[in-house]
């Protein structure tokens, strides 16, 4: 099915608004994924760090609410139709499985930690790609959310790093 935009007086050529429309909605997808997985895991924590990882998952969470938010508004002004349904996530979800039998914080930490990794990798990869179509603003989203996801992982990690 191809897509469609609806009209706009937005100056980025058609074929780049319809390019990014389509990177937007993969990375809206992962996006509402790790919120999700998040949530999750935030739900689902035990163990001696209890307070502290319920605390940070939710931050995560939240944290990741506000990409989604940016992401599905930049597609609406570019012409396209934000696609959140939990459907359509669920199919079009580039992040790994998360083990959803898990409890323990450590396990926790670990396969969260994987997923923000791997998700602020996907936001590097579509820096690159806007940056090489000239969508400036796009790719200016996608730096926020990287550097976000930086810092989250910066945080789920140092539950996993020992004292020297």
């Amino acid at each position: 099915m191809k897509q469609k935009l609806t009209h706009t007086r937005n100056s980025l050529s058609q074929k780049i608004r319809l390019e990014m429309t389509s990177l937007l909605q993969q990375r809206l997808a992962d996006s509402i994924d790790l919120m999700m997985l998040a949530k999750h895991a935030h739900w689902n924590v035990k163990g001696s760090n209890f307070i502290a990882l319920h605390k940070l998952f939710d931050k995560v969470f939240s944290d990741v609410s506000g990409y989604v938010d940016v992401i599905a508004e930049r597609i609406v002004q570019l012409g396209g139709i934000a696609q959140g349904s939990i459907r359509t996530i669920a199919k079009t979800s580039s992040l790994p499985e998360y083990p959803s039998s898990i409890s323990s914080g450590d396990k926790h930490v670990a396969e969260l930690a994987h997923e923000i990794a791997f998700y602020g990798e996907l936001m590097r990869k579509a820096i690159a790609t806007a940056t090489q179509v000239h969508d400036a603003d796009t790719a200016d989203i996608f730096t926020e959310v990287s550097r976000g996801a930086d810092v989250n992982l910066w945080f789920v990690e140092a539950h996993e790093q020992a004292e020297s």
